[in-house]
């Protein structure tokens, strides 16, 4: 099922906690897991358990109070501001909830920058494929205050696959989306991790996807949950990941 390779992502007894007051917030409370390469992995928890901590993590946006976190052959516990904007542009790939496109910049521009900061050849090609991939080759050229919500969330996605980083990091990709994008969005993510040429049909990517869409955690290979910053579960769906055509929401 799993690459026998090093894990991807790796989380030994991570905490991050917060003083509010004189009481101290467990934001993440020991957290220690493992992700391999081609492994799409599901966070659910309600909000508050340490989700988004958790994403913030593994992307090198915040810092542990102690433990350690690696992602790939990168350790991000205890990295320079410089080396940790390094493992942002060269490791992980955000797709935010939020999107963070530059208005002044077209939904081709916005994508073919994702690219190039990550240093990938021919930014300009990867950006108008990706923007192809999720059905906006019509709108390569618009703005973002001249797209829809749901619109703007793909261009975000876009942006985030052209990297070509081996992780990719979602926080709720289709909250903006209506049930037939949002498929077609999960289908390509899915694809993601999937590489026809490899023995055991796995890429060399991880997909990590906070939701909290238990629907769509379904499909996924593994669902890691969290309560109170706590991992409460961690393993495969029950009956095993379901079809994406199977999914009603």
């Amino acid at each position: 099922m799993q690459h026998t390779t090093n894990p991807l992502i790796h989380l030994d007894q991570v905490a991050r906690h917060y003083q509010v007051g004189d009481s101290t917030v467990k934001a993440l409370d020991e957290v220690t897991l493992q992700i391999t390469p081609g492994e799409f992995v599901a966070v659910l928890g309600a909000s508050g358990s340490g989700k988004t901590t958790l994403l913030n993590m593994i992307g090198a946006l915040d810092v542990a109070t102690h433990g350690t976190v690696k992602v790939g052959d990168k350790t991000v516990t205890g990295a320079s501001r410089k080396e940790l904007a390094q493992i942002r542009r060269s490791e992980v790939s955000f797709i935010f909830q939020t999107f963070n496109l530059f208005p002044g910049l077209s939904a081709l521009e916005n994508v073919e920058f994702g690219a190039e900061i990550a240093g990938r050849n021919n930014p300009r090609e990867a950006a108008i494929e990706m923007l192809g991939r999720v059905d906006l080759a019509d709108r390569i050229e618009h703005f973002p205050h001249e797209l829809s919500g749901g619109e703007q969330q793909r261009v975000a996605i876009a942006r985030s696959l052209a990297t070509g980083n081996p992780v990719l990091l979602a926080d709720e990709p289709t909250g903006e989306l209506d049930f037939r994008t949002g498929v077609q969005i999960l289908e390509l993510l899915h694809e993601q991790t999937h590489d026809a040429n490899s023995p055991d049909g796995k890429s060399d990517r991880a997909v990590v996807v906070v939701t909290h869409n238990r629907e769509i955690a379904r499909t996924a290979d593994r669902i890691i949950e969290l309560s109170s910053g706590r991992v409460i579960s961690d393993g495969p769906p029950e009956g095993g990941p379901a079809a994406i055509a199977n999914l009603h929401w």
